[in-house]
């Protein structure tokens, strides 16, 4: 007898920086979003696929980290609203991403949330950072807003409740064959990854509005048997911001190489030699054949 195989789409949405990217690469069980403490880090849908067997029955999960919603100031915010939008549409299962610290301005949230009909799963996050007193208030707040599925608390970064929100997710999703082959872990390329890790770390080393003005494009990625060779273009908006990612002698941008350097060599398991060249784009965010061309 053929055993039943569950298989389906879990959209993941919220504000941004309630620890949907953590989240996500915690269910997944690898590093596929990258994660920074600034706001808006994520602009494409990432799809993470996650293969197993519970209770005798196989399953295939089709995670999609999507970007925080904002209300869109360029075009670049557009095309990231038109992902979340897209993975609420095909969604078998959404997960609702707030957070302890919330401030009840989700009202932008909660009208997306109308365009679907797939069971809707209210996740609290970042429980290790409150109270008994403080988790019980939002979760009967959330009561009377929404009338979700269910109400499951978590602390993604401590990997509290995850099993638990997992199984959950499971039971939800329809009987169907599986989307994408078993070995394949996402369905972006490899060289969007590395432009993702380089721009995790422009995000980290600079402040202000430099790490929203950059944007990478890996033009070349020749892989050999014992070396992977990346070269990457850095987009920014205005020559000052150019001398500000290159940094007196070039040692700003050095160091954000020799970051991103080492942290593809350890998701790709390979040396990694990485060359890159800045480059300036007048007022890229705003234009909307750019934005296209920059994979949006």
């Amino acid at each position: 007898m053929q055993k039943t195989h569950r298989a389906g789409f879990i959209s993941i949405i919220g504000k941004p920086n309630v620890g949907k990217s953590t989240l996500m690469n915690q269910l997944v069980g690898e590093k596929l979003s990258i994660i920074t403490s600034k706001a808006q880090t994520t602009r494409h849908r990432i799809m993470g696929i996650v293969n197993g067997e519970i209770d005798g029955e196989d399953f295939q999960l089709v995670y999609s980290d999507t970007p925080g919603i904002i209300k869109p100031m360029y075009e670049l915010h557009n095309s990231m609203m038109e992902y979340v939008h897209g993975s609420l549409e095909d969604a078998d299962v959404v997960l609702f991403v707030t957070d302890i610290f919330e401030k009840y301005d989700e009202e932008d949230v909660i009208q997306k949330l109308g365009k679907s009909d797939a069971p809707l799963l209210l996740i609290i996050n970042k429980i290790d950072l409150a109270t008994e007193e403080q988790i019980e208030e939002k979760i009967n707040h959330w009561k009377t807003v929404l009338n979700p599925r269910e109400i499951l608390t978590i602390s993604a970064l401590k990997n509290v409740g995850v099993a638990e929100l997992l199984e959950t997710v499971i039971k939800l999703l329809p009987v169907h064959p599986p989307y994408f082959p078993k070995d394949q872990l996402t369905d972006k390329p490899e060289r969007f990854f590395a432009a993702e890790m380089l721009r995790e770390k422009i995000f980290t080393n600079y402040k202000k509005e430099i790490p929203y003005s950059c944007e990478v494009v890996v033009t070349e990625f020749k892989e050999d048997d014992d070396i992977i060779k990346v070269y990457a273009e850095i987009y920014v908006e205005r020559s000052s911001q150019r001398a500000i990612l290159l940094g007196h002698k070039g040692e700003r941008i050095k160091k954000v190489g020799t970051e991103a350097r080492e942290e593809m060599e350890a998701f790709f398991e390979k040396k990694i030699f990485l060359q890159q060249y800045i480059k300036v784009e007048p007022d890229w965010r705003l234009k909307r054949d750019k934005i296209k061309r920059f994979g949006y």
